[in-house]
This record gives structure tokens, sequence and C-alpha cells, in this order.
């Protein structure tokens, strides 16, 4: 284990008891020293004992009693966007680097593919959203070589996968998904909606990227978008564009009104993507929780290599 940064997760539910799996899975680079939840009979704490990693069930609390808390460098949180803002009060007041997988926003935003290397050294960084890892992804490949005045994201996940971290950040998820389209994206302005699919069976998530932009040709959207895809599926195998890549051309003559911005005249692009889970811990079709918890995973690791490369402990 000798040179691995050790790594706790809070949150004992589907989130974070996939991401101990992805862990324990095989990181060169991270080691699984603790996991805390507040729930006594959860599956991930009796999971995590199971596996012989210190659990406990007095939440942050109780985390920051076990004996391996001093040697801990990441600690990931898994649990609500309310529940975060006391844990991360604790763990950076500890010197801890903390990735926030609720919508607090507490810190940056951070895309691995897009932005990871920027905010290797933070000490708090939020992987924004599900349908943010997998969206904005494709706004910034387009953003990279032409001017997206706008971009809408319509993200659709498996009733089933959402569970009660889910439902209760959903208002925060709109908001934060956003906001993750400009700041990240470069989106002139971003809107983000969610839905749940109670289709039976479950069906895998899709999301839905609509863009307006100018300043590059339909083939240059289409490569850069394919680019990007390739190198999402590096670290999320099920990611995918559901179908070519569509689009419509607006002129002087024809333009459309975005609200707010004004006429548009320029490329209306529209992506079709499938997000496929690899199937560690949580069924296939929770796609949306599975990018979370290999984002953060991407993430966690960028950190340690930089840490390692610094001549960091």
């Amino acid at each position: 284990m000798s040179g691995k940064v050790k790594v706790a997760i809070i949150g004992s539910g589907n989130i974070g008891t996939d991401l101990m799996v992805k862990i324990m899975r095989g990181s060169s680079l991270l080691e699984m020293a603790a996991m805390a939840g507040i729930d006594p009979a959860s599956d991930g704490l009796a999971r995590a004992a199971r596996l012989g990693v210190a659990a406990s069930d007095q939440g942050i609390e109780g985390l920051t009693r076990l004996s391996c808390w001093p040697q801990i460098g990441i600690v990931f949180d898994a649990t609500s966007a309310a529940a975060h803002r006391r844990h991360h009060a604790v763990v950076t007041a500890a010197g801890k680097t903390m990735i926030d997988l609720t919508p607090a926003a507490i810190g940056p935003y951070v895309v691995p593919v897009v932005n990871g290397e920027q905010y290797a050294d933070a000490g708090n960084v939020n992987m924004v959203s599900c349908g943010g890892q997998a969206t904005i992804p494709i706004v910034a490949a387009i953003a990279a070589i032409a001017q997206v005045h706008y971009a809408e994201i319509v993200a659709s996940i498996a009733s089933r996968s959402a569970g009660p971290g889910t439902r209760a950040n959903i208002d925060e998820f709109t908001r934060t998904t956003a906001r993750g389209l400009e700041e990240v994206g470069l989106a002139d302005r971003g809107k983000a909606i969610i839905v749940l699919n109670p289709a039976e069976p479950p069906m895998v998530m899709r999301d839905t990227v609509f863009t307006l932009s100018s300043g590059a040709t339909e083939r240059a959207i289409a490569m850069a978008i394919e680019a990007m895809v390739e190198k999402v599926q590096a670290y999320v195998p099920g990611y995918r564009l559901k179908q070519t890549v569509q689009f419509e051309r607006f002129g002087a003559n024809n333009p459309v009104t975005i609200p707010g911005l004004g006429d548009f005249a320029g490329v209306k692009s529209s992506i079709f993507l499938e997000v496929e889970g690899a199937g560690h811990y949580l069924p296939r079709y929770a796609g949306n929780l599975d990018i979370m918890t290999s984002a953060a995973l991407a993430t966690a690791e960028t950190m340690a290599r930089h840490r390692s490369s610094n001549g960091a402990a």
C-alpha cells in the first residue's frame, strides 16, 4: 500500500458503496481506509467491514474518531447538499482534501476531462451532478472551437436509480448543472432539466444536449464531440453517443430568439448520449450514479498523481 493516498467516504448508500468498490477493485493510487454513515444497518457499512475497511455509523464525528483519521488525505462526500456544508467545515479544518459528490457547490466545479488538472491542489472540489458530468464535456468541446450562446440539457434517469439523496437534491441539481454548463462548459447561458423515468424494466441514463453556437462548421463540431466522447470513455466505458450529431442552421433571415440573449444566427447542435453503468455494485441501468463515482475516482487519482509528482505525502 506504500505510496497510495488514503481516502475515506462519508455516506454508505448506493453512491458511497459503489465508489468504495471501484477504489478497491484496483486503484494504483488510492487506498480505501474508512467509510462513515449514519445507518447501522446499511449494506455499505456491512460491506466495508467485510472488506477490512474501518467503518463507523456515527457520521462525520465517528469518522474523525477512527484511528486511521490522521493518515487520511482525501475525503469523498456522498451524502446530501445540506449535510456537506458541515462535513466541509470539519474536513478542511483538518487539512484534508474534500471531493463533493453532492450539489452543495462549495468548491469549484470539476469535470475530469475538462478541468481536472486545474484544480488538482484545491481543498474542496464539487462534482456538479450526474447530468453535469455527462453533458458538460460535450458543451466544453464545442466551446473550445466556437462560441456557445446557449446550452440546454435534459437528463433522463431510471426512477429506481434515484434514491432518497438524489430526490432530496433535485432542486440543487437543476441550479448546479446549469451553472456548471456556464462556468465549466463556457456556455453564455445554461439550462438543465432532470426526468425520473418510471419505465420498467429500468432504462439506462440518457442525456440530450442542445447548443446554439457560432464560429465553427458542423463538421468541426461533430469531430470535437466525437473526440470528447472518447476521452470520457477512458474512465466511463459505458458513455457513448446514441446517434450521430444532428444540426440545424439559422441564418440572418430565419434567426431563433434566445430569451434574454436576443436573436441568434448560427448552428443548433443536438447531441444524444447514453450512459450505461459498469455494474461494479450498482445495476447497469444506473449510469447516472456510475458516472458520478467514476468521475470522483478520476478526480482523486489526478490529485494523487499531482501529490506524487510534487513529493507530497
